[in-house]
């Protein structure tokens, strides 16, 4: 309590996925990164969420600090390179990250699964002992092949690990399960990338790139970095071996092997500190059930705020947020009953009970106070604030609200509205001490809504020493109601918005959606009959200098093979791709139809080429 806290992050902004989206819609990965950073700042304001520093993995900082970083672990023996076989797509000339490779699972065969692990027996593997594999991007048959790339040498900072987590303050549950991990035999991990990837080159090798893992934990010290030269600071001082300031990391528990051992072993031959302590969460689930879209339990943090305060929000997972491995359950129901019992029913009550006795002395507090029910309150303040400090913010707030349960029974006891108006001000007075003090204890986690019942006290900021504070003899603002009941929601109020923009649009779009589309001459090359499939046709198209895409339409009531090949055809190019039972279909070709049924495939002139981009 009472110390400096700076907190960092950046946007995860490498990787193969983030180059082939911005292929995909026809930008540079540069430009789509800085989209997603804006639109992630825009919904960390929605929430109160500030950061002392919000900066991007793709930064002269990091790439400077990755390249030094990496050559001290070199220095030192912890780099080595080997020949390893992977998936290459011939048609796109890549390599294939995991997720980029599908096809049936070597353990039980279980059908489109991805290149690293099996949704259905959880079996891990490497993509290239996938069944029948394909390429995701182009739909081929990859090829294996030989490329050298780099490893860290995780096995040799074995016993530096161990002395990490032996001095690190690790949640027991995951301390036992890095140490498990570390019994065992560790892998060394593959550092690199072959292009093209998105990303920064590796020292002293040609096309050669850090795997996003490398510089992702790195950018928070970037982060750290940008914000210390603006700021009379220096990374250093943050950041160095020397460094009074302590460093701490807040992750989900599906990272954990990365933050708690490539992480640190990446670290121990550089100049700067080792994490003190890494705070591992659960998921978010919703109403019992893991996010999903095609369930209709994925709510996104926009979403949210469109249909219900952010700050709600905020108070229920606070009061169901632990020093726990926990996942966190958002059910809708119990999120309306713990607001209206809670922050309704005992906290905004006490100030609404309080008001009217308060409003006859002309909004002027009294000259006295129950002393014993203010010691009584306060009793506990020291112990919500070390919750607040250990992470135990269930506890924090549990106490919170025995306090306002307390000051409510205090009230009632009193019954002030049976009292003269003396007696009936010192109780109101006494509660709204007791208000003030729960507004900033609640301030961590209801910042925009204790800053308004603050100002009705005519207080105008939340800081601590206030709690010494007694409201005596001084005059408050007429109350006002903040806080009123809520209905529960149902997941289809997070999606009304974006229905009510489509009845009012009217499915007028503007021209900077129609851009958006990338309309492609392309030249029929294949077709056949899709085994299984009622309608469809398995057609591969041509697109010039583009390469081939294959795509699976519904137009076998109208058109034999032998129609379509060697037909001019206009495709949408950049439609993202869509996984079927049969295949991978990697976009759409145009069509018209009628109301009897029929089906006409658009055609350009003759003179058109394949890949030309239609305008």
């Amino acid at each position: 309590m009472d110390h400096e806290v700076l907190t960092f992050c950046a946007d995860d902004a490498h990787g193969a996925p983030i180059m082939m989206k911005a292929d995909e819609l026809g930008i540079e990965p540069t430009a789509f990164i800085d989209e997603i950073n804006k639109s992630h700042q825009e919904s960390l304001a929605k929430f109160g969420i500030e950061y002392t520093n919000y900066y991007s993995t793709h930064s002269k900082e990091n790439e400077a600090l990755v390249s030094e970083i990496y050559l001290d672990a070199k220095s030192s023996g912890y780099i080595y390179k080997k020949e390893i076989e992977q998936c290459f797509d011939e048609e796109k000339q890549m390599f294939l990250a995991d997720r980029y490779v599908v096809g049936e699972c070597p353990k039980c065969s279980a059908k489109n699964q991805y290149g690293d692990g099996c949704e259905e027996c959880g079996a891990t593997y490497s993509a290239t002992e996938l069944i029948n594999p394909k390429s995701s991007l182009s739909g081929t048959t990859p090829i294996t092949k030989i490329s050298e790339h780099i490893f860290f040498d995780l096995e040799k900072a074995k016993d530096d690990l161990v002395n990490f987590l032996d001095n690190s303050s690790i949640q027991k549950p995951i301390l036992g399960k890095l140490s498990e991990w570390l019994d065992g035999d560790l892998k060394s991990w593959d550092i690199s990338r072959d292009a093209p990837y998105f990303g920064f080159q590796i020292p002293d090798e040609t096309e050669k790139y850090f795997y996003v893992w490398v510089d992702a934990p790195i950018g928070y010290m970037a982060s750290a970095d940008n914000w210390a030269n603006k700021n009379s600071h220096s990374l250093a001082n943050l950041w160095g071996r020397e460094s009074d300031y302590e460093i701490h990391h807040f992750i989900g528990k599906d990272i954990t092997y990365f933050h708690g051992l490539f992480w640190p072993a990446l670290l121990m031959k550089s100049k700067y500190k080792l994490p003190d302590s890494i705070h591992v969460h659960g998921f978010v689930t919703v109403n019992g059930e893991k996010m999903s879209k095609s369930k209709g339990t994925f709510i996104t943090a926009d979403q949210f705020a469109d249909a219900c305060d952010p700050e709600l929000l905020r108070y229920y997972f606070a009061s169901k947020l632990n020093s726990k491995i926990e996942d966190l359950d958002l059910n809708l129901e119990d999120l309306a009953k713990k607001v209206n019992s809670d922050l309704v029913g005992k906290f905004s009550n006490i100030f609404s009970r309080s008001a009217p006795f308060i409003s006859k002395n002309d909004n002027r507090l009294s000259e006295a106070v129950h002393q014993d029910h203010l010691l009584h309150c306060n009793k506990n303040i020291e112990k919500i604030l070390q919750h607040f400090e250990n992470k135990e913010f269930s506890k924090a707030i549990k106490l919170i609200m025995e306090i306002a349960d307390d000051t409510n029974k205090y009230i009632n006891e009193y019954a002030p509205w049976k009292l003269d108006q003396s007696e009936a001000l010192t109780v109101a007075t006494t509660a709204i001490n007791v208000f003030k003090d729960l507004c900033i204890l609640l301030s961590p986690v209801t910042p925009e809504l204790c800053k308004k019942m603050l100002l009705m006290l005519n207080i105008d900021n939340q800081n601590i020493e206030n709690l010494k504070i007694e409201l005596i003899n001084v005059e408050i603002n007429e109350f006002e109601p903040i806080l009123s009941r809520v209905k529960a929601l149902n997941i289809k109020d997070f999606y009304k918005k974006d229905e009510k923009m489509k009845e009012e649009d009217n499915n007028i779009i503007q021209i900077d959606d129609f851009m958006k589309v990338d309309l492609r001459v392309a030249k029929v090359e294949e077709v056949s009959y899709v085994e299984g499939a009622d309608k469809l046709l398995a057609i591969k198209l041509d697109l010039g200098d583009l390469g081939t895409k294959n795509v699976f339409a519904g137009i076998k009531s109208a058109y034999e093979p032998a129609e379509l090949e060697g037909k001019l055809v206009v495709m949408v190019y950049n439609l993202a791709p869509r996984k079927m039972k049969f295949g991978i279909s990697e976009g759409m070709i145009l069509a018209a139809s009628d109301s009897e049924g029929g089906i006409f495939v658009l055609s350009p002139d003759s003179g058109a080429q394949p890949g030309q981009k239609i305008k």
